[in-house]
């Protein structure tokens, strides 16, 4: 696959914004918001960092990847979707009771998903165990993880993170999504994670802060980690809740909601024109 850079980067990942919302609106359930804060990041994993093969999902050198948010999994979908894993057509099928893009990540029926998610705090520890797997064997692959940081309240992050810095895995490396909202509310108010900075270098861990919509950032952000040796990586990426959806946008209303057909025509047409804008420009 020719990677993708700069405005096509950002054009698929509006594409993938298209795409998450419309099966949410389908499916009448599903969460659009934490999917539209982290579509430039699985984007840019998935179309230009990670050394991956749709035709081949399960081979063994292949770059892991662990949406341990496993409720924003239509923006997962449809990135595995646009990169060949299985038809776009599929994606109308989010949650269907016939089909097998259930709500949240599936590794048994998901061509491309490399672990199941959903429980909140357990992916890290996965991602954690994958890129141990890969020390021992000698191999060159690299682990990518996506966390919330409403996510990184669980205690059990706090001890993968502690087991990553202890085997020296430089080849894990975990996006933050720190979009400030969750479920119920802010993050500083249902509890409070931050300095996420100082706590994960007190870790022992590599971290670099980025805005989380900036493809420069984020590219620049994944090469850096390549480069790093001894010690995992953690991105904190700042991002917009909702990103591309004006009233879905810094709304902690819309984590775990479907738009009706007046608010899914609305997102419609503000995702395409921007596309469009992309395209001409």
């Amino acid at each position: 696959m020719e990677k993708l850079y700069g405005k096509d980067l950002a054009r698929k990942a509006y594409k993938v914004r298209l795409s998450a919302v419309e099966a949410v609106h389908r499916a009448a359930s599903g969460h659009p918001g934490g999917s539209l804060s982290c579509a430039d990041a699985l984007t840019a994993l998935y179309f230009n960092e990670m050394n991956v093969d749709p035709a081949n999902p399960k081979w063994e050198d292949r770059d892991r990847f662990v949406l341990s948010k496993g409720h924003c999994a239509p923006a997962l979908y449809a990135v595995l979707a646009m990169r060949g894993f299985f038809p776009v057509e599929d994606l109308q099928k989010l949650r269907s009771i016939d089909a097998h893009l259930s709500g949240h990540p599936d590794m048994k029926y998901i061509p491309g998903v490399d672990m199941s998610t959903g429980s909140l705090g357990q992916g890290l520890s996965t991602a954690v165990g994958m890129a141990l797997s890969a020390k021992h064997q000698g191999k060159s692959y690299r682990t990518y993880a996506i966390c919330g940081d409403g996510e990184v309240a669980e205690g059990q992050i706090w001890e993968a993170v502690m087991s990553a810095a202890k085997w020296n895995l430089d080849n894990l490396c975990a996006f933050i999504d720190v979009n400030g909202l969750q479920i119920d509310g802010t993050t500083k108010d249902v509890m409070p994670t931050e300095p996420l900075d100082k706590k994960f270098e007190a870790f022992n861990w590599h971290v670099i802060k980025i805005d989380g919509h900036d493809f420069a950032q984020i590219l620049d952000a994944l090469a850096e980690a390549r480069k790093t040796k001894g010690k995992p990586t953690a991105i904190l990426m700042t991002t917009v809740k909702g990103k591309g959806v004006s009233f879905m946008e810094n709304q902690a209303g819309w984590h775990g909601k479907a738009p009706n057909a007046e608010e899914f025509a609305i997102a419609k047409a503000e995702l395409e024109a921007k596309i469009k804008e992309l395209e001409e420009n």
